[in-house]
């Protein structure tokens, strides 16, 4: 499956590690400030970009085909995962 482009894995997960221009790291449902107002990561192909994120990759059952259900899905994942 393809980048649907739509941001949900760089808003709905926290991230307990400091990341760039976010020291403390960043909680759930908070948009991750290297998100670009177009939904592009920042740090895509930099060496800085966390693992966290190197780690995510779209899938049908993750996305779905809309930035709600992708939101939702990955929220439902992170609240299974506390």
């Amino acid at each position: 499956m393809n980048c649907q482009k739509c941001g949900a894995c760089c808003i709905a997960p926290s991230i307990t590690a400091a990341i760039p221009n976010m020291p403390q790291g960043k909680p759930a449902g908070v948009r991750c400030v290297n998100l670009t107002a177009d939904n592009l990561c920042q740090l895509f192909d930099r060496p800085e970009r966390p693992t966290f994120c190197r780690a995510w990759a779209p899938t049908p059952e993750l996305c779905g085909d809309s930035l709600e259900q992708a939101l939702r899905n990955i929220t439902s994942l992170e609240e299974q995962t506390r």
